[in-house]
Formats: structure tokens, sequence, C-alpha cells
């Protein structure tokens, strides 16, 4: 093998292995350097974490967000001579049908993996007696955090890395590989295990069917954002095993177990009604005939392909 085989493939591109290596140290500076000009800018304006926690949550998100979006555009424009549209992010021709379709989708989604486990295990729900103003606000508040955070984490995980990989052929090793570290971020969580960890990694296959089926991140971000809220704020399940995000959801769980079929403390995550969810659900993506890309990413698609 000649020296320059290691970098560049028989096209006389930069292999996808060192694309997705620029991009990981690209956005590690991003992420370091606006996180310190924007906390730094929060902070000379009074605004504290204690006093101001969900508006320092939604920048925690907001911050890698902002440098997953900017990295992944850069280094598509000057490492591949893409456009900013090929991120996927962009407001392309069937940008909120993916949307909505995600949105349902992903509601039925965590609808489905509840109610298996509200039946055939001791998961059960009652209306939240709080105040109505203090719900509402609750559902607000958390549906932009939830919203912030997927969008965070789809653009790192399903975004420049997963799609430089999928520009050259690799797109299920890259898949797995990116479900494999998307598990592994949430192996800290409060109650984390091995069945939880599990369902996470299936989660990042789900999502990557996804944008396989749509080459976008509408149907994604709507998916993961859909989870989560109903899940936190409608469920009052924990997500991912964190309960700070959500103070007075719509209704309460009582959950009594079993553990593997309810995910008691950790949530519905770590169950095998998750598993069986999460099956069925990518099984459906994968299949359903009118999830496709827009004729806007096909053709930037085409045009790759040609050069």
């Amino acid at each position: 093998m000649k020296p320059r085989d290691i970098l560049f493939g028989s096209d006389g591109k930069l292999r996808s292995g060192w694309r997705a290596a620029i991009f990981v140290a690209a956005f590690i500076f991003a992420l370091v350097l606006l996180g310190a000009i924007v906390f730094r800018l929060m902070s000379f304006a009074g605004f504290s974490r204690d006093a101001n926690p969900a508006l320092f949550t939604v920048l925690g998100a907001a911050v890698p967000l902002a440098a997953a979006i900017l990295m992944g555009w850069l280094c598509g424009k000057y490492v591949e001579s893409l456009p900013f549209r090929a991120l996927g992010a962009w407001f392309t021709t069937s940008w909120f049908k993916h949307l909505i379709f995600g949105i349902a989708i992903g509601a039925a989604t965590v609808s489905l993996a509840i109610g298996i486990a509200s039946v055939f295990g001791n998961l059960d729900f009652s209306f939240n007696v709080a105040d109505t103003n203090s719900i509402l606000r609750t559902l607000f508040i958390s549906f932009i955090i939830f919203a912030v955070a997927a969008a965070f984490e789809e653009a790192l995980f399903r975004g420049y890395i997963l799609q430089t990989f999928a520009r050259s052929g690799l797109a299920w090793p890259a898949i797995l590989l990116t479900s494999v570290f998307f598990g592994a971020v949430h192996l800290d969580n409060p109650g984390a295990g091995y069945l939880s960890s599990l369902n996470t990694a299936l989660a990042g296959i789900w999502f990557g069917v996804a944008y396989l089926k749509t080459r976008d991140l509408w149907l994604v971000w709507g998916l993961h954002l859909m989870w989560n809220w109903m899940q936190g704020s409608i469920f009052g399940v924990e997500v991912s095993g964190l309960t700070e995000f959500v103070q007075f959801p719509l209704l309460k769980e009582t959950d009594s177990g079993p553990a593997w079929l309810t995910g008691e403390n950790y949530g519905i995550e770590a169950s095998v009604a998750c598993t069986f969810g999460l099956i069925v659900s990518t099984v459906a993506i994968y299949l359903a005939p009118f999830l496709k890309p827009s004729d806007d990413m096909l053709n930037i698609l085409a045009a790759d392909e040609r050069r």
C-alpha cells in the first residue's frame, strides 16, 4: 500500500475515517471556544446557574448543538465540497412532513413500550394533582429542554460523522459504531445497567435507520424529541434515569416492577418493553414507503456521486 492510500481512496477523496476525525477535532475545539464565550457572557450579565437552572440546561445543549452544526457544515464545505443542505438541517421541501412523521412515530413508539409495561407489569398512572399552571409551565420548559438536547445529540451522532461514512458506502458500520458510542455516553446516568445500555444503543440504530430513510435530521429529531418529552413530561417516567428536567408532569407513575419489564428507577428505557417497541418501530420505519429523501437531498446525493 502506498502512503497516499492511507489518506485517500481510489476516488481521490480523503478517506471517511480521516474526515470523521477532522470533524471530531474541530467539534471539540469549537465546543470549548463557544462554551467559554457563552458562559463567560452569561456570568458578566449576572446570570447564575443556581438562579437560572433551566436556562443553563438549555445552553448546555445549545452550545454543543451550534458547534456540531457549524463544524459539520464547514467540514462538508471544505473537505467534501458540499453545501450546507447536505447536513440535513435545512428547510428542504420535505422537512416539515418528516418532522411531523417523526413526532407521530416517536409518540407511538414510547406509548407502545409504556403500554406493554402497563398491561403485563405493575406500571400504573394517575393524573397529577398539582396546579394547572405548574403542569403547563413544566410541559413548555421541558419541551424546550428536550428539543434542544435531542437536536444536539442528533447533530452529533447522526450528523456529519454518520453522513460522511454513509457517503463512502459505510452507512451500516457507522450506524453500529455511533450507536455504541450513543449507548456509552449514557452509562453514567443514575441506575444505568446492561439492559438500559443495550436499549440506548438500539435507539441509536433506530435513529440511524430513520436518517437513512430520509437523509435529513428532521425525522430523527422528531423521534428523539417525542420519545424523551412524552416519557418525562406526559407519563412522568424517568428519562434515562433522570428526573430533574420535569418537576410537574401531566401524569404520575407508580412503578412496582418487575424491573426487567418496567425499568423501575431508570425508566422504561431499562425494560424489555422498550426493546420490543424500538425493534417494531425500527422495522416499521425501514419498510415505510412514505419515508424517503426529498428531491433536494436526492439532487445533492446524486451530485456528490458524480464527482
